[in-house]
């Protein structure tokens, strides 16, 4: 996913109806924030060479597109491979020593393993021999969201780089720009409870107001609203000075009438805002939230560990 930027190319972008990749960054002018790195990739395509990267932060917040990128203004022959889907050894084996080792197009080769975090250790282990192997010939562009899950041998053989999103402001500035571009009508308040709700996630801000986009209009429903204050009413719970019991049942309730699924952002946004709820054990929260987001990436119920999380916060503060 990505980070956007106005530019006169808007209207010749692809034709496709998923506003995503409508509008997705195609050349580094137009991707927007992140300046530092965007400095060290206008010398790599100036020197059409690349070095073996570590792309890491949050969900949709533009290390994809960052990649997507630097292979298109790059003289390179290129692979993608989504490890979420191909975490195996055997893709590294095989897909990617075939691709590495075979006669190339151009004097580069560049492999992109998306979502990197995913592979298995043998797998990451397989890797780090192909990047010394190929290392004359081939580059590797790996993209995580965690990148404690990477070992450290990958790690060592990689400059790691932090993909951090643009400022609110700018996403809700391009996301009314996105909204004007596709005829939509909408209220700058929707804007802002939509950026508010999801950020970082700039994928998901972009598909939730195409999703809520019918007949030209933007109509945020209740599920959405009330997902909107989910965040702020926790927030408010734990700082209410209730029993142990009774605040466990109250953000308990606020969890099971709410519709999220994901708590990537509601982790962030505890962090970020701790010292309103946690005076005098911060230090202890943080630790909590930090394993449960840990945690989150391997469970299979996220909401069971969520609210593992809350029973912990609850006894801390």
């Amino acid at each position: 996913m990505a980070q956007f930027f106005e530019t006169e190319e808007t209207e010749n972008r692809s034709e496709t109806s998923i506003w995503v990749e409508k509008y997705r960054p195609k050349k580094l002018d137009e991707y927007i924030g992140n300046e530092r790195i965007k400095k060290k990739a206008e010398v790599w395509i100036e020197n059409n060479d690349i070095p073996m990267l570590l792309l890491e932060g949050p969900p949709g917040t533009g290390k994809t597109a960052l990649a997507q990128i630097l292979t298109s203004e790059i003289d390179c022959d290129e692979m993608y491979i989504n490890a979420s889907d191909e975490n195996s050894v055997d893709t590294i084996r095989n897909r990617v020593k075939q691709f590495a080792s075979s006669m190339a197009m151009n004097n580069l080769k560049v492999i992109v393993l998306d979502e990197f975090d995913y592979m298995s250790r043998n797998a990451q282990a397989a890797l780090r021999n192909m990047m010394e192997t190929f290392h004359e010939t081939t580059r590797f562009i790996l993209t995580c969201n965690y990148a404690e899950k990477i070992i450290s041998a990958i790690g060592s053989r990689s400059q790691t780089l932090h993909v951090e999103p643009p400022e609110k402001k700018k996403v809700a500035t391009q996301l009314a720009h996105i909204l004007k571009q596709e005829n939509v009508k909408f209220e700058p308040a929707q804007v802002k409870k939509l950026v508010d709700q999801y950020y970082p996630d700039i994928r998901k801000v972009i598909n939730t107001a195409q999703l809520n986009s019918r007949d030209g209009q933007l109509t945020l429903d209740e599920a959405t609203l009330a997902e909107a204050n989910f965040e702020r009413e926790l927030v408010e719970l734990l700082q209410k000075n209730k029993s142990v019991d009774r605040k466990f049942k109250a953000i308990r309730q606020l969890v099971q009438d709410s519709d999220v699924s994901q708590y990537e952002r509601v982790f962030r946004y505890l962090y970020d805002h701790v010292d309103e709820y946690a005076e005098g054990s911060v230090a202890e929260v943080m630790i909590e939230i930090s394993e449960a987001q840990h945690r989150d990436a391997q469970v299979v119920d996220k909401e069971i560990n969520f609210m593992h999380l809350i029973i912990n916060l609850i006894q801390l503060i």
